[in-house]
């Protein structure tokens, strides 16, 4: 039988709504962008859904696996410590559940690529800004 995976990717979370709204996005772009059918966020803390939620979320949608993409650029102390951590505390009631870590975002050539389409875009805002006054 084919294992069922979940992708859980976990923030840090913030007291801002507008900022926690962004891995929310993001995860609803890689539901329709990939092979997953189960994809789900969570935040590390300051908000819900946190990583316990989100990780039940997953398995109550029938994952047999949760794979964890920590939605942070270095291999810091959350996505290298905090989270694997946080991750096997919310998974002890689900002995079955496997649980894998990828790794996170930077460096990658694509981070690059993000970089300077961001820069671009700030320099089209510029010059239309520019042009208005």
């Amino acid at each position: 039988m084919a294992e069922k995976t979940g992708l859980l990717i976990i923030d840090h979370g913030s007291r801002r709504p507008d900022a926690n709204r962004v891995v929310r996005q993001v995860a609803e772009m890689v539901r329709e962008t990939s092979r997953f059918l189960i994809v789900q966020h969570a935040h590390m803390e300051l908000a819900e859904p946190t990583i316990q939620q989100g990780f039940e979320t997953c398995v109550a949608a029938g994952a047999d696996a949760v794979l964890v993409q920590p939605y942070f650029l270095g291999p810091g102390r959350h996505s290298t410590s905090d989270i694997p951590r946080m991750v096997r505390e919310a998974a002890r009631n689900h002995p079955r559940v496997t649980v894998r870590f990828s790794a996170p975002l930077g460096p990658h050539p694509k981070m690059g690529e993000l970089i300077l389409e961001r820069i671009r875009e700030a320099e089209i805002l510029r010059h239309s800004t520019d042009a208005e006054t």
